[in-house]
């Protein structure tokens, strides 16, 4: 009877601890939760961001340029011209629809896309009117002279200055400046940009993206005409062109050039006089005259002529 009574006993332990056991290896499930749901990316057309906009405030605008400033430089010059792109001078407009692509996802740049998606279509255009009343930049042409090809025995530049100012009529390729300016600066009315001063690399790939169609414009009526233009262009026209470009600069006016005109040269300084000699009486024959003597003066003269006509030779046509 004891012995039963022992082994109910045992049973009734097991049997809980067996209870214990299921209870902790059951997984209970939880209520269900209403689905999670994820609301869209927004992305906006550039006609959506500048929506709305009015004229920009360049003194916002200078503020929101501070954090432009070091790459682009407040005054719009480019910090290292072998990286960045100059914006000093370039117009409001053309700059305001150039940040909307970058927001909009239209032009790509792991760079300038974190930017501009933080500006509102209204700040765009502020910083555009900051920049625009910079002054623009300016480079140096290459004048070095082409050793083979169709245009061999020209200067580089050259092969550029043709296209930007006449086109190439055989080719259906139109002048340059008919949209860009004499001078490359732009026209702000239809948002042609300056091109007059910026670095060579970047006019190179603009013009090389236009020609290889790499981007995807949403409105494509700007692109569509550069894209036509540069489709005819090779290699070689492409970076002429931008390294004229890149050398191009508005001429001084009338005014100025006439102030200019009146500038006077500073003569070379003459050459010091020799130590005379105790009596004059007494110099050798095959002695040189002194520095006072007609044909030393001759000399010195003829020297500065010289000099005077070398300092009129450009260093490089641009």
């Amino acid at each position: 009877m004891r012995h039963a009574r022992a082994y109910a006993l045992v049973g009734l332990a097991t049997l809980a601890a067996a209870a214990v056991a299921f209870a902790q290896s059951t997984v209970l499930p939880l209520e269900e939760e209403p689905p999670v749901e994820s609301a869209p990316l927004e992305v906006l057309s550039v006609a959506e961001i500048l929506e709305g906009t009015t004229w920009g405030d360049p003194d916002n605008g200078a503020a929101l340029a501070s954090t432009c400033a070091a790459c682009h430089g407040m005054d719009g010059k480019a910090t290292v011209r072998d990286i960045y792109p100059s914006m000093g001078g370039q117009s409001e407009r053309y700059m305001a629809h150039q940040l909307a692509l970058f927001k909009a996802g239209e032009r790509m740049s792991p760079i300038m896309q974190p930017f501009a998606d933080m500006l509102s279509g209204q700040e765009m255009r502020d910083v555009g009117a900051y920049y625009a009343l910079q002054e623009p930049d300016s480079g140096l042409a290459d004048d070095s002279v082409v050793e083979a090809g169709p245009y061999a025995g020209e200067k580089f530049y050259e092969i550029g200055e043709k296209l930007f100012v006449g086109g190439d009529f055989d080719r259906g390729i139109p002048a340059c400046m008919a949209c860009h300016g004499p001078a490359g600066a732009g026209n702000p009315g239809p948002a042609y940009p300056q091109v007059a001063g910026q670095p060579s690399w970047y006019a190179v790939q603009r013009l090389q993206a236009y020609r290889d169609g790499s981007t995807r414009p949403q409105e494509p009526a700007l692109f569509n005409i550069m894209s036509e233009i540069a489709s005819d262009l090779t290699d070689e026209e492409i970076q002429a062109l931008a390294s004229y470009m890149e050398g191009l600069h508005a001429r001084p006016d009338a005014a100025t050039r006439a102030a200019m005109a009146q500038v006077e040269v500073p003569a070379e300084a003459p050459a010091p006089a020799a130590t005379p000699a105790a009596d004059a009486s007494e110099t050798d024959e095959g002695e040189q005259p002194a520095a006072g003597d007609a044909d030393s003066d001759t000399s010195v003269d003829a020297d500065a002529a010289d000099a005077d006509e070398e300092s009129q030779e450009p260093v490089t046509q641009q």
